[in-house]
């Protein structure tokens, strides 16, 4: 397992990990220019993020300072009631992979969705299995558009606890039994994003990573669980500060072949935000050299 801990050479931030500083919303040109000042290599912006300040200026800012994307956030969010919501939400995701090719991202990391409406407070139905099923067959058209613009998807499979609204994709046995079925040859065009966040608890983790092998392991990001959670979404801790045993599963990893960034990814809204995000960021880096 590589030593992290004489410097931050293989520390990524997703930029939501310093969204806000002090509560308020930072641009993303000012969040690179900060994550430059302090050596950080790698990003992962988000796609609203970029918006905000345009694609054109993020890409100028990523080649001028020699940045690289560790993964791009992201794409997915694949099922609908109706045809129209389908073709919607197929387009949106071609738009995702058009903009991780021109900041040449490692990756577009999938966030595939659940039941229609749920995320918003009102589910149009309750059958996760055709979820699943519009995941399935929205992931495969995805991948031959993907493949032709040479980007790896990433299928991130997130906690349980969003299987409703966020993911019906919940763990690697399920990520990988995608991938199995649409890209049995292992092209490096399919793979999982490993966020200790959604995986730590599983039992079958090891052998699940050690199934993926070197080809589907596309992206690794690290947070902490703390107990007790307060929130479902925005109670993420700082590295060493909860109970996972990153430095375990980076090197359950790392065995495989994995070699690219660990991406520190945190929402927290009663916390890490609050705080100024230069704290933050020097925070990331001595936690990324001690408990990654």
């Amino acid at each position: 397992m590589r030593d992290f801990s004489t410097d931050h050479r293989w520390l990524s931030i997703n930029t939501a990990t310093v969204r806000k500083s002090r509560g308020v919303e930072q641009p993303l040109p000012d969040i690179i220019e900060a994550c430059v000042q302090r050596g950080i290599r790698a990003i992962s912006p988000w796609r609203d993020q970029v918006a905000a300040a345009g694609l054109p200026a993020i890409s100028k800012l990523v080649k001028t300072h020699g940045l690289e994307l560790s993964g791009y956030c992201r794409g997915g969010m694949f099922p609908a009631t109706d045809t129209a919501g389908l073709k919607a939400a197929r387009e949106d995701n071609r738009r995702a992979v058009d903009e991780a090719c021109e900041l040449n991202a490692a990756c577009l990391v999938l966030v595939v969705g659940a039941l229609p409406g749920a995320l918003s407070g009102k589910a149009m139905h309750k059958d996760i299995a055709l979820s699943r099923s519009q995941v399935s067959d929205g992931i495969a058209e995805l991948l031959d558009y993907a493949k032709i613009n040479k980007m790896p998807l990433a299928i991130e499979p997130l906690h349980p606890m969003y299987a409703a609204d966020r993911a019906c994709i919940n763990t690697m046995e399920q990520a990988l039994d995608v991938c199995d079925a649409l890209d049995p040859a292992k092209s490096g065009a399919l793979g999982v994003a490993v966020d200790v966040y959604h995986v730590w608890w599983d039992p079958k983790l090891e052998a699940q990573i050690q199934r993926a092998g070197k080809e589907r392991l596309l992206a690794f990001h690290v947070c902490d669980w703390m107990t007790p959670t307060t929130h479902l979404l925005e109670d993420r801790g700082m590295m060493g500060d909860g109970v996972i045993d990153i430095p375990r599963i980076r090197g359950w990893v790392e065995a495989q072949g994995f070699a690219g960034y660990s991406e520190v990814e945190i929402f927290s809204s009663g916390n890490w935000w609050r705080r100024e995000s230069a704290e933050v960021l020097d925070t990331c880096i001595v936690r990324h050299r001690s408990a990654v």
